[in-house]
């Protein structure tokens, strides 16, 4: 299998920073991309291309497409498409600020910065609902098959598909529950990660038990906390050898399959989401070669 972007299969970083960009269809984005592909080590940075600008390129990705909005009883999954994503890792904060300087001025003439949205570690990876996360998270040789493209192809083996979502909580509404109900939304004792046998259907260990499709819908998640001056949330991030697994268990979230909604959204909401698909390394740089772009 060709080389990953490494950052994909590591842990959550202590802080983190998500680009997302739009490109101009007037404009060829050529260039930009191997100014990007000279930065971007696949560890610090990573990267995402959305599907407009793969069909822009002319580059028609297998399983590639954009994220479905989804509506169920009182639930809406929204769709914002974007061209290009940029994950930055550190551990600085200011850090990121810089880096972000620079892909702007590296990016422009063919894209514009939409949105930078910071993230950051809480305690050991935990919501900022005190409920850990990415319990069920496969590991080792498990994680990169989940999370990898395995094709043999050139270009294509070793890249991934990323979901992408920004959930807005209503963390004053969530502390003002009993304990017992806030257990009962994630189907997890928060003060010892247990899952308990009488958590109600709409649980979200119930609503997103990846082993319970078929076929098993494992992902590899690195979802952090996210805050603003006025809202917070979680940033949801997860990797995928296709975008089955993703939209299988959102579809089953949002009560489509049995029309029972996740308990997650008594609290909580998406108010955006894309996919992107994350091209592998080769010497060094990202691997271009499905765009023609060396």
């Amino acid at each position: 299998m060709s080389a990953s972007q490494a950052g994909i299969l590591q842990p959550v970083p202590k802080v983190a920073r998500h680009l997302i960009f739009t490109h101009s269809l007037e404009s060829d984005p050529v260039e930009q991309l191997r100014r990007l592909q000279d930065v971007a080590d696949g560890d610090s940075i990573v990267v995402g291309l959305g599907q407009s600008l793969l069909l822009h390129l002319g580059c028609d990705v297998k399983g590639m497409q954009d994220m479905p909005a989804l509506s169920g009883s009182s639930v809406e999954i929204p769709s914002t498409p974007a061209s290009l994503w940029i994950w930055l890792r550190g551990e600085d904060r200011g850090d990121l600020v810089v880096q972000t300087l620079a892909l702007k001025q590296r990016m422009a003439g063919a894209f514009e910065l939409r949105d930078a949205v910071d993230c950051f570690m809480h305690h050991d990876s935990r919501d900022l609902t005190g409920y850990e996360d990415g319990t069920e998270n496969p590991e080792g040789e498990d994680a990169e098959r989940a999370a990898l493209v395995s094709s043999g192809i050139e270009g294509l083996d070793g890249s991934s598909f990323a979901s992408i979502q920004q959930w807005l909580h209503n963390l004053s509404h969530f502390q003002a529950l009993p304990q017992t109900e806030q257990d009962n939304i994630f189907g997890r004792h928060r003060d010892t990660n247990e899952e308990f046998d009488s958590a109600p259907e709409s649980a979200h260990v119930k609503r997103s038990a990846q082993e319970s499709f078929t076929p098993e819908a494992f992902m590899l998640r690195r979802s952090m906390p996210w805050n603003n001056a006025t809202q917070e949330g979680l940033v949801f991030l997860s990797f995928g050898h296709s975008l089955a697994a993703f939209d299988a268990i959102m579809r089953r979230m949002v009560g489509l399959e049995d029309g029972i909604t996740d308990g997650l959204f008594r609290f909580t909401r998406p108010v955006n989401g894309a996919y992107f698909w994350c091209p592998p390394m080769k010497d060094g740089k990202l691997n271009l070669s499905l765009l023609k772009i060396s």
